[in-house]
């Protein structure tokens, strides 16, 4: 029984079971996969003393990640494509007095609740779990290494917060423009139909510009805390090659986690102006 208002959370208790298998899955390939830096620095150490054994289980955690990779996928195909079915379904009821126009752009909108789900939400819980084990093997090798990485990801914080209002903005005028696009073409009216289609470029191009330059930013940000963690990594006293790929290794991984964030963020800015748009079951002024 679907609840009154739709979002990611009535989505999420609905299919509650479904989602449990898929997330013990995510979590379970981004735990092994975590482990792959750590266990490829032990085994160069380990190989150039002529030891095989690190070697070993770092084959064991790849073939580990192939099979839990492949079964995840083969899940996920199937029990989101079920979900964006009874989501479709329910949303076309509640909205069948609204005009055409406006009720399959709403659809449309509504796949990307359960594209999150699916496409995002597995690389968000991969980029929180990098994090933490980032930050606890890089506390091991150094206090100072792990205090850097907390201090790029407080700057990233601050800056996507200087961006929020502006996406949602962006994303509302977008999703009010995508709700007239029936409308026009039933018109049959090729001067109103280029007019539509200048602004829909034109939203999409400022909401485009915005991530850019938000994006190049954030990267300025983690680039430093690379060098940084670099520099601090070749001032560590008896450092090995292997420690040293792998402190490289897990700053790395934490650069290409933290950078969802921000951007799982601005994705949830999006949602919120959909599920805000789809609750919605009398017509706003803008498409009067």
């Amino acid at each position: 029984m679907w609840p009154y208002h739709i979002n990611l959370l009535a989505i999420t208790k609905l299919f509650r079971w479904h989602m449990l298998i898929t997330w013990l899955l995510v979590i379970a390939e981004n735990v092994l996969l975590a482990l792959i830096p750590l266990f490829i620095g032990l085994s160069i150490d380990d190989l150039l003393t002529g030891d095989t054994d690190s070697l070993q289980l770092l084959a064991v955690v790849l073939c580990s990640i192939t099979v839990v990779s492949v079964a995840r996928r083969l899940y996920d195909t199937r029990v989101y494509g079920h979900i964006r079915v009874e989501l479709a379904r329910e949303i076309n009821v509640r909205l069948s007095r609204l005009p055409v126009s406006i009720r399959n752009a709403r659809l449309e909108m509504s796949r990307e609740l359960v594209d999150f789900l699916e496409e995002d939400l597995p690389p968000l819980f991969t980029s929180c779990i990098q994090i933490i084990a980032a930050i606890v093997i890089l506390f091991g090798f150094s206090q100072s290494l792990a205090v850097s990485a907390g201090v790029s990801t407080s700057l990233m914080l601050i800056i996507y917060s200087l961006f929020h209002q502006r996406f949602i903005r962006l994303n509302s005028t977008l999703n009010e423009q995508k709700e007239k696009q029936i409308r026009i073409l039933h018109n049959r009216n090729p001067h109103q139909l280029l007019a539509h289609l200048k602004r829909l470029c034109q939203r999409e191009i400022q909401l485009s510009d915005s991530e850019a330059i938000l994006y190049g930013v954030l990267f300025l940000v983690q680039f430093g805390f690379i060098i940084t963690n670099l520099w601090l990594a070749a001032s560590l006293p008896d450092i090995s090659p292997g420690r040293i790929f792998s402190i490289i290794s897990y700053s790395w991984e934490y650069v290409e986690a933290a950078i969802m964030l921000p951007i799982a963020l601005q994705t949830l800015s999006r949602l919120h102006e959909i599920t805000t748009r789809i609750n919605c079951i009398q017509l706003t002024p803008a498409n009067q």
